[in-house]
């Protein structure tokens, strides 16, 4: 009836199934076989139903140390860290011996640092229990403390004292040389192995590659009696990371079955590189293209502010259907969206994830909260917020700048004090978006209390930004006097930001003396800056004081110094039209033109009243 049960188990399809199962399990009293537990406790999992896993083991009798273990990687395997642990201390407790399987599957869930203690005491364990010299065990030791500890001399310690190793032990303590990046050390080991794998020698190219010593590392690959597409990727990902894109194409055309790795690595460096043209051919001439190969283009664009040639990727992808977007592709378009403010763009893809079912995750639900909120669509940037099931600082920040950029200052301020009620623990980015709230919304008191809660309550060290928001809320509010002592009490030098924001404020207050002495502090920091010089030249203007408009762009001229053009974008159907001043890039040019000069003449007429 076990082995009948057993069969049964295999062919389940779900959770429901599995309950269904479980009655005619308990009616035949096979509830406490541990083949059948273990098939039980690993379904449940498997169909994402811990609790009912959790309820399958606490209802057992006598658990084996292979039904401990299951329900060890179960927790493991869903990032519960505290109750895998927590199941072998009671597996302890019921005088049950772990074997090497439940040393390995623990060691797997200590990842960092902070996990060191828990590694140390299981160390002690192996001891113990007599799995000192099992090559498995001692292996999950290594690896263990390769990625725990801060220095080599545990993972040295464990290696020198191993009665037994294998080509696993070697490659472990190669890895440890090259993560904490003692190369030399990693050579010399490499040198000293009886026997070597595929994965030494792809280790050693991988991590001098990761090192920056692509000589040393072009050796070893040379040396390689057989390579694999994981040797020919290490290496041309190298010299990309080098940006020596002229070695990684030369080794590129070389390799004898290129990869999808190898294409999506050598796009990258070009779209880093700036040469958009070479990563749009390559990628044109892909035979086969992945989901991260599309993404990688569309990332170049974005990374180059070309966003809207970054959305005509994305609709290509759409159109050749081949490979579906996932969430990295979703996020780089919506920040596309948020760029250009295209809105139209930004509700479909809302729409796409909703009808497509993706889960709403923080990175996602943050870029769907920045692009509404550019959009100045707070609607449905409130709908998004409030959608989101887990929210982090991040996702605060966005909602908080969302409101302020769109006027709503005093909601920010309320929802920032709704975010401390929650319990969520600000950072320094934050407190910009909250004092940028209070600077729009002329709230003088509440951004001084920010920043002092800032700096007291949470001992955040400002930076230069929440400096320069402080000036500006208090010259927006016409406080020159207080703005300019509190530049000059600041214990940082203040740069040409500061300076120009005083110089904004000035221009409201007319107090010349701080405009000369702020304009020749700007001048001593950017004097090349067009963006400055303008807005000097501006503010004589304002002032009436042409001799001063004249020497400012006299010197502008005489440099080369052109203002920086402005621009603007505009959605019509599903393209985004991007103008500067004095463009004549687009293709209809001439009857845009057109229609500006017909505008103008019309401006021109005098007004007729009739």
């Amino acid at each position: 009836m076990e082995q009948k049960m057993l069969q049964v188990l295999q062919n389940c399809k779900s959770i429901r199934e599995l309950k269904q199962i479980h009655v005619p399990i308990f009616i035949h009293g096979l509830q406490e076989s541990n083949c059948i537990l273990r098939n039980l406790v690993c379904l449940s999992s498997s169909f994402h139903s811990v609790q009912y896993a959790v309820k399958i083991f606490e209802s057992s009798n006598s658990p084996s140390v292979f039904v401990f273990n299951t329900m060890i990687e179960c927790f493991i395997e869903k990032a519960r860290r505290k109750d895998a642990f927590g199941t072998y201390s009671r597996m302890k407790s019921a005088s049950i011996a772990p074997n090497n399987f439940t040393f390995t599957i623990l060691f797997k869930s200590c990842k960092s640092s902070k996990d060191l203690g828990d590694g140390t005491e299981l160390h002690t364990c192996i001891v113990k229990s007599g799995y000192g010299s099992n090559v498995f065990v001692q292996n999950s030791l290594l690896d263990f403390y390769t990625k725990c500890s801060t220095t080599l001399d545990s993972p040295y310690r464990v290696f020198e004292e191993m009665p037994e190793r294998d080509v696993v032990s070697w490659n472990s303590m190669i890895g440890a040389y090259l993560t904490h990046g003692d190369t030399e050390s990693a050579i010399k080991l490499f040198g000293s192995m009886p026997h070597r794998n595929i994965v030494s020698w792809n280790s050693l190219v991988s991590g001098l590659a990761k090192s920056g010593e692509m000589e040393s590392a072009q050796l070893i690959f040379e040396r390689m009696p057989i390579k694999n597409d994981v040797s020919w990727n290490a290496i041309i990902t190298g010299y990309v990371r080098q940006g020596d894109l002229k070695t990684a194409q030369s080794i590129f055309d070389k390799m004898p079955e290129k990869t999808v790795v190898s294409w999506t690595a050598m796009i990258s460096g070009y779209a880093k590189s700036m040469d958009l043209t070479s990563a749009n051919n390559l990628f044109n001439l892909m035979p086969v293209k992945s989901v991260i190969s599309w993404n990688a283009l569309i990332a170049g664009y974005i990374d180059n502010d070309l966003f809207d040639q970054a959305l005509s990727v994305f609709h290509n992808m759409l159109i050749n259907g081949k490979c579906v977007p996932n969430e990295a592709t979703l996020i780089s378009i919506l920040s596309a969206c948020s760029h250009l403010g295209a809105h139209e763009q930004g509700k479909w893809i809302d729409s796409y994830i909703k009808k497509n079912k993706f889960d709403l995750s923080i990175p996602l639900g943050n870029a769907l909260i920045d692009m509404f909120a550019k959009c100045g669509d707070l609607e449905n940037t409130e709908a998004i917020f409030h959608r989101m099931r887990w929210k982090c600082v991040i996702t605060w920040t966005s909602m908080i700048s969302g409101l302020a950029i769109n006027g709503r200052c005093k909601e920010a301020l309320a929802l920032y004090n709704t975010m401390h009620r929650e319990g969520t623990q600000p950072d320094d980015v934050i407190f910009i978006a909250v004092l940028t709230a209070c600077t729009h919304g002329g709230l003088v008191e509440e951004g001084k209390k920010v920043f002092d809660e800032m700096v007291h309550g949470y001992n955040i060290k400002p930076r230069i930004e929440h400096y320069g928001c402080m000036v500006d809320l208090l010259g927006r509010a016409g406080k020159l006097d207080e703005a300019v002592r509190f530049v000059m009490d600041m214990p940082l030098e203040p740069n040409a930001v500061i300076w120009a924001t005083l110089l904004s404020s000035s221009k409201t207050c007319g107090n010349d003396k701080v405009v000369d002495f702020v304009t020749r502090k700007i001048l001593e920091l950017e004097p090349s800056n067009p963006g400055y010089l303008t807005l000097i030249s501006n503010l004589n203007a304002s002032n009436q004081q042409w001799d001063g408009v004249l020497s400012v762009r006299t010197a502008m001229r005489q440099e080369g110094i052109e203002k920086v053009p402005g621009c603007s974008s505009i959605q019509i159907g599903d393209t985004v039209h991007e103008f500067l001043a004095k463009d004549i890039r687009h293709r209809q040019q001439k009857e845009i033109y057109g229609v500006l000069y017909g505008l103008m003449e019309h401006l021109k007429r005098p007004f007729d009243a009739t």
